[in-house]
C-alpha cells in the first residue's frame, strides 16, 4: 500500500494501515483536521523540546512550556481560537503585557490549558492515529509517553518535526486571523521562493513561514525526486533546496504562475542542482502524478495553501490533474528534454 498521509482518515469505517510509518501518523495530527484553537500545536511543540530522560509527564511540569508557546504566538497573531473569548487565552495575553507573573500563568495553564487537548489530540479527520501518549491525569495527573514517541525521535526526520509544527501553526493562525475570505486568500513567495507571505487588507505584505518548513511533512520529509531524507533546518549545511518542478524560465515564455506554491517541491541538493541534477529540465513524465498527489495532500489541510492551489489549478481532482498535464504539455513545445536522478534513494511519497 502506498504510505500516504491522509488516506486511512478520511472515512467513517477507518483503520490504521499497518504499513504506515510512525513519522506519517505523527504528521497525520498535525498537517491535518480543523482545529478550534492552536493548543494541539503547542502541545506537539513542547512534547518535542521536552527532556526524554522520563515516561511520565506530569500536567504542572508541562504547563508552563505549553502556556509560553501560545505566549509567543499571540504576540504573533492574537487570534488563537475560532472562537470569540477563551479564558485561558485571556490569562496568556495578561501575561504578555505583564499583569500576570509567570507562577500565575502556570497556574492558569493547569486549570484550563489541558481541559480539551489531551482527549482530542489523536484525532484525525474522523479517526484516531496511534498513540504517541496515553492520558494518565487520573492516576498521576500526567500523560505517559509511548514507544511510538520514542521511535519518532529515532527517525531521520526527528530534526524537521519542530519546524513542520511551527509552520502548521503559523499558516493555521494566518487564516482565521485576516479578515479575508479564505477563497481569496493568496499565498505569495518571495523571489527565491523561500518565504510565504500574505498581503493583509492594508495591502502589506505579512510573512508567514518558511515555504521549506510548510511544505516538507506533504512530501513526508523526502527529496521531492530520488525520495532520499531532507533537512529543513537552515542551519545545517545539507539543507534542502526549494526546486520548481516546471522550470522557473519557463516564466519568460508567459508561464506567469510557476512561481506559486503548486510548482515548488523541495529536493536535495544532489537532485536540484548537482553533478547530474535536474537544473531547468522538465522533470521524467512520472513525477507528473507525484506532482498532482503532493497537491492534493495539501488539498486535505484546510489551510490556505489548500485554497491558493485550488484557484490557480482547479478545484477538482480532475481538473487539476488536467491542469498539471496540460501544463507539461505546454513546457514541453520550450522545453524538450526531460531528467529524472541517477538513483532513487527511498520509496516515493
Amino acid at each position: 500500500m502506498c504510505d500516504t498521509i491522509y488516506n486511512y482518515y478520511m472515512i467513517k469505517n477507518t483503520y490504521v494501515d499497518p504499513n504506515a510509518t510512525i513519522e506519517t501518523h505523527w504528521r497525520s495530527i498535525i498537517l491535518l483536521g480543523k482545529n478550534t484553537a492552536s493548543y494541539k500545536f503547542s502541545l506537539a511543540k513542547t512534547l518535542l523540546k521536552f527532556p526524554r530522560q522520563q515516561s511520565l509527564l506530569r500536567i504542572d511540569e508541562l504547563a508552563l512550556p505549553f502556556a509560553l508557546n501560545i505566549c509567543e504566538h499571540l504576540k504573533l497573531s492574537n487570534k488563537q481560537h475560532t472562537g470569540s473569548t477563551n479564558s485561558f487565552l485571556e490569562q496568556c495575553r495578561k501575561f504578555n503585557l505583564n499583569e500576570i507573573s509567570k507562577e500565575d500563568l502556570r497556574e492558569a495553564s493547569i486549570k484550563s490549558g489541558f481541559t480539551y487537548v489531551l482527549d482530542a489530540f489523536h484525532n484525525v479527520t474522523g479517526g484516531e492515529a496511534p498513540k504517541f501518549f496515553d492520558d494518565n491525569r487520573k492516576n498521576d495527573n500526567g500523560i505517559i509517553l509511548t514507544d511510538n514517541f520514542y521511535n519518532l525521535l529515532e527517525t531521520e526526520q526527528k530534526n524537521n518535526f519542530k519546524h513542520e509544527v511551527e509552520a502548521r501553526w503559523r499558516l493555521w493562525e494566518t487564516a482565521i486571523t485576516l479578515k479575508i475570505n479564505p477563497r481569496l486568500l493568496d499565498l505569495h513567495l518571495d523571489s527565491n521562493g523561500e518565504e510565504i507571505f500574505v498581503m493583509n487588507e492594508n495591502n502589506r505584505r505579512v510573512s508567514v513561514t518558511s515555504s521549506k518548513h510548510a511544505i516538507a511533512g506533504y512530501q513526508r520529509g523526502k527529496c521531492f525526486y530520488c525520495y532520499g531524507p531532507i533537512n529543513i533546518d537552515r542551519e545545517n549545511d545539507e539543507v534542502c533546496h526549494v526546486d520548481h518542478f516546471f522550470p522557473f524560465m519557463l516564466k519568460q515564455f508567459d508561464f506567469n504562475n510557476v512561481d506559486l506554491i503548486w510548482n515548488l517541491v523541495l529536493a536535495c541538493s544532489d537532485c536540484n542542482n548537482g553533478e547530474s541534477g535536474k537544473f531547468a529540465f522538465l522533470p521524467d513524465k512520472k513525477y507528473l502524478n507525484e506532482l498532482y498527489k503532493r497537491n492534493n495532500y495539501f488539498i486535505e489541510s484546510n489551510l490556505p495553501i489548500r485554497e491558493s492551489i485550488m484557484k490557480h489549478t482547479g478545484s477538482t481532482y480532475s481538473e487539476r490533474k488536467s491542469f498539471i498535464e496540460n501544463f507539461d504539455r505546454n513546457a514541453l513545445s520550450i522545453q524538450p528534454h526531460r531528467w529524472k536522478p541517477m538513483m532513487l534513494r527511498g520509496e516515493p511519497i
